[in-house]
């Protein structure tokens, strides 16, 4: 019996006719641990987004435009039907379900794991037909029979040095937003929320510095419910600042008992189980999580921070580079060892601990794969021609770092070459980019998108996304994204990604990450812009430099003369020669 099949017996058992599977853990994270990642394991697909629907006699895969080509692939085979989230025609899945469904249906999902707003946003549309939503029961309970456990790994401080704030001082930031809020406390669901809220770091999600637990901040004490565990020292600090601990497993005798108060909440970010006993006692107010937006303005010590994480991140690419030239000329490589070996370069950084997110590379027809992930039975060896697509980034003590860069293998074709100078042109109009106050991120994403555009081109994806320190890759709540309407404010770091992909053929991406910072102000506005934190060259000898205006060459030039600067003094003689070769200044156009 396939793995539909068992699903769809215990359904029949108990009587439903739908199951919801969604890729998230009761924290709402965009990367799960092994426990929750069950739509991955009855799919096959492994990307970081994405829902399953099952009913007796249909499923489908819902993911964005990020994974089309990837998940289409992993559903080979299969009686899953991709759809192509977003892409014109196609309903989302609760209107799919809608469609589906008989009047006075069943639709069943675990309720710890599907966020309050979503719940809601079910019950909206399913309610035309009188569909009843069932959150009791986590199915692949009774049909995984070698499911992990959920992680409960050590939990460590991250020192003030790094955050730049106390702990202390950000409940206190916390309590009186709550005051504004009109709630006496505030429950947080969030990982990063709470890593970031209580100045701790863990290690129970791949790639993001994240421990499971929930939090409840009050006026006067705060507690935390862990999985994981503590050392003595942390743990009577905490103790000493009027933190105090409890297992995870107490959560639900803790909401079932507390005394009746207003909390606030974030409804995208708690799952149904809990909003649900929270409301049995206290009156709820909801709104984004106040960690949420606090932490997205980085302070000056954190920004410090990042300088320094870059410079080391980009002297580990400098040295891969270097390697990845010779390599290509002296021996076999693949996308995977290519991968690996960035890995090992970054690995030599000091406060270095782990790649921020699964390294991308992507060679040949594969760069136009989104988020494209390398298996040993299918990579290709690379060849001394064509291009190679390297996203990648790195977690230091001292900031979260992400970077893509396409390099030229060899011979390339002027189509590449143009494709790749009007990518760059993108990037370079957002770098560049004076904008009043109060500019949301998807007028940001269309001004960026504009030397795409001229072209009849576009991206699949948004420009850029909010990045953590020291936390996840990803971070709201900005970013320049056709749906985005967040204001960007002085402070916000976030990554400027433009690419294009010609599916079967090649693609090209370009990210550096951006400091939104205040330029100057006039009679008419602040104006803000942007301080360009990554430190590493873009490949000239992919560039169609008759492309570039005057402009954008003096701003590329200028880039160029800044990496230099910087990473020089950090450089051997040999690397500080191979770099004024990397970034030589282009002449004017004629």
């Amino acid at each position: 019996m396939t793995k539909l099949e068992q699903l769809r017996e215990v359904m029949r058992q108990h009587k439903l006719d739908a199951y919801l599977i969604p890729s998230s853990d009761p924290h709402q994270s965009e990367y799960v641990a092994e426990h929750w990642q069950v739509r991955a394991w009855l799919s096959g697909f492994t990307g970081s987004a994405g829902t399953v629907v099952v009913t007796q006699t249909k499923a489908g895969l819902w993911t964005d435009a990020r994974y089309y080509i990837r998940a289409a692939e992993a559903l080979k085979g299969s009686s899953i039907h991709l759809f192509k989230a977003a892409a014109p025609g196609v309903p989302d899945y609760a209107d799919w379900l809608l469609e589906q469904l008989e009047e006075g249906a069943s639709l069943g999902f675990d309720a710890a794991v599907v966020s309050a707003a979503e719940v809601t946003r079910l019950e909206n549309v399913l309610s035309a037909k009188r569909i009843t939503l069932c959150g009791k029961h986590d199915l692949f309970a009774r049909i995984w029979p070698d499911r992990p456990p959920p992680p409960a790994g050590q939990i460590e401080a991250h020192e003030e040095m790094f955050a730049g704030e106390s702990r202390l001082q950000k409940l206190e930031r916390i309590r009186q937003g709550l005051k504004q809020k009109g709630a006496e406390a505030h429950f947080l669901a969030a990982l990063d929320d709470i890593a970031w809220t209580f100045n701790l770091r863990g290690q129970d999600v791949p790639f993001n510095p994240v421990f499971l637990s929930f939090a409840f901040i009050s006026q006067k004490e705060a507690w935390l419910f862990l999985c994981g565990s503590l050392d003595s020292v942390l743990r009577s600090e905490l103790n000493e600042q009027g933190i105090k601990i409890a297992r995870s497993n107490d959560l639900e005798s803790f909401l079932v008992e507390i005394a009746p108060t207003t909390v606030y909440f974030d409804p995208e970010k708690t799952s149904s189980k809990i909003t649900t006993l929270l409301a049995k006692r206290c009156q709820l107010v909801a709104g984004s999580s106040l960690p949420y937006t606090l932490k997205a303005i980085k302070n000056m010590g954190e920004c410090a921070s990042h300088r320094r994480a870059q410079l080391r991140d980009s002297v580990a690419l400098v040295r891969w580079w270097m390697w990845l030239e010779e390599a290509i000329a002296s021996s076999q490589q693949t996308e995977i060892t290519v991968a690996q070996k960035l890995d090992a370069f970054r690995a030599q950084g000091d406060y270095f601990r782990e790649p921020s997110f699964s390294t991308i590379v992507g060679y040949g027809a594969n760069s136009a794969v989104g988020h494209y992930k390398a298996y040993p039975e299918t990579t290709p060896t690379l060849k001394a021609e064509g291009i190679l697509l390297v996203d990648s980034g790195g977690q230091y003590l001292d900031g979260t770092t992400d970077i893509t860069r396409t390099f030229s293998l060899g011979k390339v074709s002027p189509w590449q070459k143009q494709v790749f100078t009007t990518v760059l042109k993108s990037l370079i109009c957002l770098s560049r980019l004076e904008f009043p106050q109060g500019t949301k991120g998807d007028q940001l994403d269309a001004i960026a998108r504009e030397p795409l555009w001229q072209r009849g081109w576009e991206c699949r994806h948004g420009i850029g996304h909010g990045v953590g320190h020291y936390l996840n890759v990803h971070e709201g709540p900005q970013r320049f994204s056709k749906t985005n309407d967040v204001v960007f404010q002085p402070g916000m770091l976030s990554s400027n990604e433009p690419g294009v992909y010609f599916e079967g053929e090649f693609g090209v991406r370009l990210e550096n990450l951006l400091l939104c910072e205040i330029r100057q102000t006039s009679d008419f506005a602040q104006f803000l812009g942007f301080e360009t934190m990554t430190f590493f060259p873009f490949d000239l000898s992919l560039l169609a430099p008759e492309l570039l205006t005057l402009s954008e060459i003096e701003w590329l030039n200028d880039y160029h003369a800044r990496v230099l600067t910087a990473l020089t003094p950090l450089l051997l003689p040999a690397e500080q020669k191979w770099l004024e070769a990397k970034t030589r200044p282009l002449g004017r156009p004629v």
